[in-house]
């Protein structure tokens, strides 16, 4: 049985290749563009994108521009190319300010940028991109339905920005130069106001701020003892309940025991 069904499961592939070659080589441009969608919607989008991409330059200032770049753009997207098809779904967007799906292409502009945002520790470039393309659709769509899909995608996005800056930062505190790990956490606390990591930070602002006093010279050390206390009732008033409250009360007496013998001397 195998052997009489692979010989015309051959034919017919070859037979359906030998029909896409006619069509690619037609120059009847309504037929391509009847034939690409037929593809495209039978999820056929290695065959429908060249037919596609042919029709973009030819029907270029032609009723059916707009559908045409349209299709092309969600070939692209489909077939994961998320970069280009965030180029073609805004140039559809600027080419047709007016159009059927300019809205919908305004959106998967910044989503394309979403799908392409790495995990936190790569670059953050696409991530910015897609936090900026996001925001640019919720103002020019303020009434949309898919201004809040947009805003749970900003506040995803940020979130790894938030983690990013995070441990950027708390590499400073491990590799033990103190006084840029104090600069930087400082910065995730401003940059990123509410973010989980809050509660840490300002902890290991109370640690990094001890350890950088703890080893100044002479005449900067009670200065930074005392900007050790400043942070640890910082930390306490934010964070009374902290899991941290131990090791930083214990924090804050080694700086009071210090303070208390500088004076003394």
């Amino acid at each position: 049985m195998k052997k009489i069904l692979l010989p015309i499961l051959f034919l017919l592939l070859l037979a359906s290749c030998s029909k896409y070659q006619k069509i690619l080589k037609s120059t009847d441009l309504n037929l391509k563009f009847e034939k690409a969608v037929a593809y495209y919607e039978k999820d056929d989008f290695n065959r429908a994108l060249p037919l596609l991409e042919e029709l973009s330059t030819a029907f270029r200032g032609s009723a059916k521009a707009e559908e045409v770049n349209y299709y092309y753009a969600y070939c692209h997207y489909s077939l994961g190319e998320h970069l280009m098809a965030s180029y073609l779904f805004d140039t559809y967007a600027q080419t047709f300010p007016s159009g059927k799906h300019t809205e919908e292409c305004q959106y998967m502009t910044a989503y394309c940028y979403y799908l392409e945002s790495p995990i936190y520790k790569l670059d953050s470039k696409n991530t910015y991109k897609a936090i900026n393309q996001l925001q640019l659709f919720t103002n020019l769509y303020p009434k949309s339905e898919r201004v809040k899909e947009c805003n749970n995608l900003i506040d995803e996005l940020r979130e790894k920005l938030a983690k990013k800056a995070f441990y950027n930062a708390k590499q400073y505190y491990i590799t033990e130069y103190h006084k840029s790990a104090i600069i930087a956490l400082k910065n995730v606390l401003v940059d990123f106001p509410g973010s989980k990591y809050e509660e840490e930070i300002y902890f290991l602002i109370t640690e990094a701020s001890f350890l950088l006093a703890k080893n100044s010279i002479s005449t900067k050390k009670q200065e930074r003892l005392e900007n050790t206390i400043d942070a640890y009732q910082e930390f306490l008033e934010k964070y009374p309940e902290s899991n941290f409250s131990k090791q930083a009360k214990n924090t804050e007496q080694k700086t009071l025991k210090l303070i208390k013998t500088i004076k003394q001397t």
